[in-house]
């Protein structure tokens, strides 16, 4: 967008003598033609660069109150960042080439924690607990699926029991994951047998641990497609470990407004099994 602007002679007259003034030196011979001086070149070589600036400021400024421009802190769980998020991404990036996104990759305790301090915009991560004074609105859902090695002996099975589960190593992801905590819930026994568990910090990760035989583990589909070579997916029986994910933001930035409501938009867009129902968490 170029602005042009039409001042008086006289206008330009006065500016140029009160810069003039200021400077202590004149800028413009005058007679029957204006030329510049030696102070006034060296002053318009010294000052093209500030004019640019302002001109790229003033640029950036209208990109930004369109919504065209800025810096989006936004907050990611697995598998999310890594199965979902990149195409989503890309494409949002070649639409809008000026604005500039961070990406933070952490569990959903993590970046609630960061919501709250200031440090992201928004996150996509499950739901918080009641009264953190952030917004949920469900966006999707991850739906998960039992993996085994395809040498495990419970390959048999067309689907798998909790009570299967229980004679076998099972592979959990970290303890301050929501996923973990809700598989904890539907584990406990009373008077069980205690589990063989070995914990992997990374629920994406959690396949290629299946992969070289360590032991069986509930995986979202999503990282899953396609299967992953020399392991075997089962359905667990009687149960729906499922997990809701969402855009989380503070109370007062819900909707998202000027870029961060650009990639909200793409987001809610993209990610499938939206809801269109949002629950507050005051």
């Amino acid at each position: 967008m170029y602005l042009i602007h039409i001042y008086a002679q006289s206008t330009v007259t006065m500016q140029v003598q009160k810069l003039e003034a200021e400077l202590g030196m004149r800028l413009i011979e005058r007679g029957k033609t204006f030329q510049l001086t030696e102070a006034g070149r060296l002053f318009l070589e010294q000052s093209a660069h500030i004019v640019r600036d302002i001109e790229q400021l003033q640029d950036t400024m209208t990109e930004l109150a369109a919504g065209e421009a800025g810096h989006i802190r936004l907050g990611v769980v697995e598998p999310i960042a890594s199965y979902r998020l990149p195409a989503i991404l890309a494409d949002f990036l070649r639409v809008f080439p000026n604005i500039r996104v961070s990406i933070s990759i952490a569990s959903s305790t993590v970046l609630i924690q960061q919501l709250q301090h200031g440090e992201l915009d928004m996150a996509i991560c499950s739901p918080p607990l009641l009264g953190t004074g952030l917004y949920f609105e469900p966006l999707l859902t991850e739906h998960f699926a039992v993996l085994l090695p395809e040498s495990h002996p419970l390959t048999n099975k067309t689907t798998i029991t909790i009570q299967d589960l229980r004679s076998h190593r099972l592979l959990i992801t970290a303890a301050d994951c929501p996923y973990r905590r809700k598989l904890e819930m539907i584990l406990q026994e009373p008077g069980g047998p205690p589990l063989d568990t070995l914990e992997i910090g990374s629920m994406s990760a959690l396949k290629f641990y299946v992969q070289s035989g360590i032991g069986a583990a509930l995986v979202p589909l999503s990282v899953l497609r396609p299967e992953p070579g020399g392991t075997v997916i089962r359905p667990l029986e009687g149960y729906e470990v499922d997990m809701t994910c969402g855009l989380l933001c503070r109370e007062p930035d819900y909707p998202p407004r000027l870029a961060a409501g650009r990639l909200y938009a793409i987001l809610k867009e993209n990610l499938p099994d939206r809801s269109p129902h949002a629950a507050r968490t005051m």
